[in-house]
């Protein structure tokens, strides 16, 4: 606290009590003319003067002792929040909230105040490997906990791969693989065979073939722009954040499970090599989507995916499926629209598969318009942190300080071909799109 102020305080709070004093004992000394104020409401002109005084110097030294309390709270808050004070009963203490530590990296930003210590302690946890080359600091594990379960749960994509934790000594991960492309004898499970013989006959040897699943670690970047305001408010910024971020992280992650390049992200299932493509009907008009292309694509699908498989599409799939029919001849039978017509809600699976509308499938007619997956083939691996890191110099003319989030992942498909079965030339695949029409 300042020295100053609080000496200034005490000496308002003296005169405080020597005003009230005084006023006591002018009471006293004029009690007969404060008996006439009671009785009749009103004192000879002097009297009435002097009570005024004493009652307007009493106000504002009120005042200015109300004024000096809430400066030495406010300058107490700030001491706190700076690590100016304090700091023995703080270092060993967890941030209560994410606000209170976004804040606390906000601070970290000003070099003229000191650093809050807790986040080196949250660095020094053994959570990290330390400050990245980016800077920033490590969000405490329970706040990402909370981040990445909003993420995850957020998603009907994310929600549906499978996941490994990457531990904090690492930054990848290469997981054996058995290189099956083919159900025929001599290629199943990587050549793995038996056979049918004498027990005197001789056996035939096979080894099988594996393959190398690697993953390594990308940087998803997530920005979050915070008011002034906002910075003095732990629960409101904490409250702001947990409200975009999440969604933001959400979308760009399930972006790249579907769409992603393998270059500085994940690879998604339109560009990966196990994705089987259906094609489109003969004479098959342009941005349609037709009953033979759900049987054709359902009957790609790899058997043992089947219980798991949801169809995922572009909204802009849905006035198609709404008119969709089976061809009987010179007419045709709809297929899709609900008992009851329209007055009927729209039924929401085919062949008793959820269709689950999402942005990241493109337009009807283009390829990826209609997706049918099952995505517990599809592996994600993460770092369970995430650092933190604001700058009050990207937003500095709109009051706004930004705050940066890197959020480590990658994932791409178990399998790098679609399956040729046993019997038939028809390739298999947990993936299955539909041609450009």
């Amino acid at each position: 606290m300042d020295e100053e102020l609080k000496k200034k305080l005490a000496e308002i709070a003296k005169a405080e009590a020597a005003l009230a004093t005084d006023i006591a004992e002018f009471r006293t000394t004029q009690e007969d003319k404060f008996k006439q104020i009671d009785a009749h409401g009103e004192a000879d002109v002097k009297t009435q003067a002097k009570l005024d005084e004493l009652a307007s110097r009493l106000d504002e030294m009120t005042a200015e002792k109300a004024a000096l309390v809430d400066r030495l709270d406010l300058m107490e808050t700030a001491a706190k929040r700076h690590g100016q004070g304090g700091e023995e009963e703080r270092k060993d203490l967890p941030f209560k909230t994410l606000g209170e530590q976004l804040i606390s990296v906000a601070n970290a930003e000003d070099r003229s105040l000191e650093r809050d210590p807790r986040l080196m302690q949250v660095k020094q946890s053994g959570l990290s490997e330390g400050v990245g080359a980016d800077g920033g600091f490590l969000v405490q594990t329970d706040f990402v906990s909370t981040v990445l379960q909003r993420t995850y749960a957020m998603g009907e994509i994310l929600n549906r791969v499978a996941k490994i934790p990457i531990s904090a000594n690492s930054n990848g991960i290469r997981i054996p693989g058995i290189q099956e492309t083919s159900r025929v004898d001599g290629s199943r499970m990587g050549g793995v065979q038996a056979f049918w013989k004498g027990e005197a006959a001789a056996k035939t040897a096979s080894q099988p073939e594996y393959r190398i699943v690697e993953l390594s670690l990308e940087k998803l970047t997530g920005l979050v722009y915070a008011t002034d305001e906002l910075l003095q408010d732990a629960g409101a910024l904490e409250a702001w954040i947990m409200l975009n971020l999440p969604q933001e992280l959400t979308f760009k992650a399930e972006d790249a499970v579907i769409r992603g390049t393998g270059a500085g992200m994940p690879l998604g299932i339109l560009n990966s090599g196990a994705t089987v493509t259906v094609i489109e009907e003969p004479g098959q008009a342009a941005d349609t989507f037709l009953f033979e292309n759900v049987t054709n694509m359902y009957a790609r699908m790899w058997s043992r995916s089947l219980a798991n498989a949801v169809w995922f599409v572009n909204q802009d799939v849905w006035p198609a499926l709404m008119r969709m029919y089976l061809q009987t001849g010179a007419t045709g039978m709809p297929v899709f629209m609900p008992a009851g017509g329209v007055s009927g809600a729209p039924y929401s699976t085919l062949f008793g598969k959820p269709i689950i509308p999402v942005e990241y499938c493109s337009t009807v007619g283009d390829i990826g318009d209609v997706i049918f997956a099952d995505l517990s083939q599809y592996l994600v691996i993460e770092k369970g942190g995430i650092q933190a890191a604001s700058s009050i110099h990207v937003r500095f003319v709109n009051d706004e300080s930004v705050f940066r989030f890197v959020w480590r992942l990658d994932g791409q498909s178990l399998w790098n071909s679609d399956l040729t079965p046993y019997q038939g030339t028809n390739t298999q695949s947990p993936f299955v799109i539909l041609e450009t029409r």
